[in-house]
């Protein structure tokens, strides 16, 4: 076994997996790989099989129906954390996000709790993707800062490496999100943990095969959730100040920052 896990969830995702999965694997980051499949009607579950049936770094989750991907992190955290892994990857199954930056993002995990591959800080950016995925994406993660009082570029990336004891020092029990939503309400409750958090650029790149699973009734639903944490915290911080006088920070000060442009080899 490996030190790391790298968790990747997949429903119709067949057309990806070989190429994931051996990029993964060829990434130079001493990882194992499970595939949490939602019972994919296109077969990716029986490919996943033959991968771990000849590959002893792959394993294989398999559940009975779609319930969300923030249903598939969690099951697959707890899979990882139960098998003693030091260090728990968050990775899409349509080559998005580049298994080759792996070996960077567990590098950073020497001095911080939470790295989050990021597409919004400098030397971050994003391939094939029209201007108006663009806009949304970066006016979601606008508004998720103003709503919820934090500093990070990126709030909804999914490319994120945790050190195992960090992941259990969240109450994962209480993340109330199952779908997209999911990596912003983990992001917050990490943040209110008071993990160390850093940034670092990656390139995301759009899906060649296959469709997004991004809908306008999952962009209404983040909204809706990010809008309601909001107000819940500015309640907190109403009382806070009115019965004990105090204002009630939303993350402390050290909790953030942002890493280096490791292609210009910069010193952090």
């Amino acid at each position: 076994m490996n030190d790391a896990l790298v968790i990747i969830p997949t429903y119709d995702e067949r057309d990806n997996l070989d190429m994931i999965v051996s990029r993964t694997l060829a990434s130079g980051a001493a990882v194992d790989v499970l595939v949490v499949d939602d019972g994919s009607p296109d077969g990716t579950g029986d490919l996943a099989d033959s991968w771990a049936a000849r590959e002893p770094r792959v394993h294989v989750m398999h559940r009975t129906e779609k319930a969300g991907l923030g249903a598939a992190y969690l099951a697959g955290f707890a899979w990882g954390l139960e098998r003693g892994y030091d260090a728990i990857v968050e990775m899409d199954a349509d080559g998005s996000h580049h298994p080759e930056d792996l070996p960077r993002l567990l590098g950073l995990l020497a001095d911080d709790d939470l790295v989050l591959g990021s597409r919004w800080v400098p030397g971050g950016e994003v391939e094939n993707w029209p201007l108006r995925r663009e806009l949304l994406s970066r006016g979601g993660s606008w508004y998720t800062r103003g709503a919820l009082g934090i500093r990070v570029a990126d709030t909804t990336g999914g490319f994120r490496a945790f050190r195992a004891s960090a992941l259990r020092r969240i109450d994962l029990d209480a993340v109330e999100s199952r779908g997209y939503c999911f990596q912003v309400d983990l992001l917050w409750r990490a943040l209110q943990a008071g993990l160390r958090v850093v940034e670092t650029p990656i390139t995301f790149t759009e899906r060649v095969h296959g469709a997004s699973k991004m809908s306008g009734s999952i962009v209404r639903e983040s909204l809706t959730k990010v809008t309601l944490w909001g107000l819940r915290r500015r309640g907190r911080a109403l009382v806070e100040l009115v019965v004990r006088h105090r204002r009630l920070p939303s993350v402390r000060a050290t909790s953030h920052r942002v890493g280096p442009v490791v292609r210009h080899a910069q010193a952090r």
